[in-house]
């Protein structure tokens, strides 16, 4: 199973992390870390140094009852960003994290490689015909209505049921218009109350019937750090816990905050399985 991203193919038969690089002053987790172009860079090298495959850039803050962003502010947020990134590191493989296909295009013509929308096309009419045109992997995820409606629209009779049907729509519009590389996001917290999040953790496996890569974010956000009653920055070990049950079954990509940690997640999952063909 490999994506083509700038032309070289990446394997996701070994599951693979993605470090967030948050430029949003108002992230629920590291909003306003990265302010300058020091901070950005050496965080961004602090990943890639650490195990990333790709790095994910997201302006517009997608966490529930989040301001909205022009498309303007977006620009300005996240344009600069990825050309100093690609100048700095030619051979990172950027996933930018927009709902908005001008976005899209013009990252892209920046040298970014991937596409990661929340919304799966449902925010930007023009979303997956453009990213069809480019060329270039679409990450799609689940999520009804928008940041700021999502957090009363948690309501389902088949929540597992409901998200493949909703993948095999999406998938079948993607594909009809010459998306080739699709990974799907369940979209954890986006549209769900924790209960229902623990039950997809728990149930990922039947989101293979799409046959695609999965991508799981779940690095430190409230399903774990409201469950344990502490604050997101002290959510690190259970989200270890939940990545590695996250690979246990089935996530290609895991999204994280903590790359280190996560690289050494799966590094240990990878010896335990080589450890099993012994037997």
């Amino acid at each position: 199973m490999t994506i083509n991203c700038n032309g070289s193919l990446i394997d996701l038969s070994t599951p693979k992390v993605m470090g967030i690089l948050n430029i949003t002053p108002d992230s629920f987790y590291d909003g306003g870390l990265y302010k300058n172009e020091t901070q950005i860079l050496n965080q961004t090298e602090k990943m890639l140094t650490a195990g990333a495959t790709f790095i994910d850039i997201g302006a517009y803050s997608s966490r529930p009852g989040a301001d909205h962003v022009s498309i303007e502010e977006e620009k300005n947020r996240i344009l600069p960003i990825v050309e100093l990134l690609v100048n700095r590191f030619p051979e990172i493989l950027l996933s930018i994290d927009t709902f908005r296909s001008e976005i899209a295009k013009s990252c892209i013509n920046l040298g970014a490689a991937i596409i990661n929308d929340i919304s799966g096309g449902s925010l930007d009419p023009d979303m997956i015909s453009v990213v069809g045109e480019l060329k270039v992997p679409y990450i799609m995820m689940h999520m009804k209505g928008s940041p700021q409606t999502m957090k009363d629209l948690d309501q389902y009779d088949d929540l597992i049921g409901e998200m493949n049907l909703y993948f095999a729509k999406k998938v079948f519009e993607a594909r009809k218009n010459g998306i080739n590389d699709i990974i799907i996001d369940p979209g954890f917290g986006f549209a769900k109350n924790s209960t229902q999040n623990f039950n997809l953790l728990q149930n990922l496996k039947l989101l293979k019937v799409q046959e695609l890569p999965i991508l799981v974010g779940v690095s430190r956000k409230s399903m774990i750090y409201k469950t344990l009653n502490i604050k997101a920055h002290m959510a690190l070990n259970g989200t270890s816990v939940l990545n590695t049950v996250a690979v246990l079954n089935g996530a290609s990509i895991i999204r994280v905050h903590d790359v280190k940690e996560a690289v050494e997640c799966i590094s240990l999952l990878n010896t335990l399985k080589e450890s099993n063909s012994y037997n």
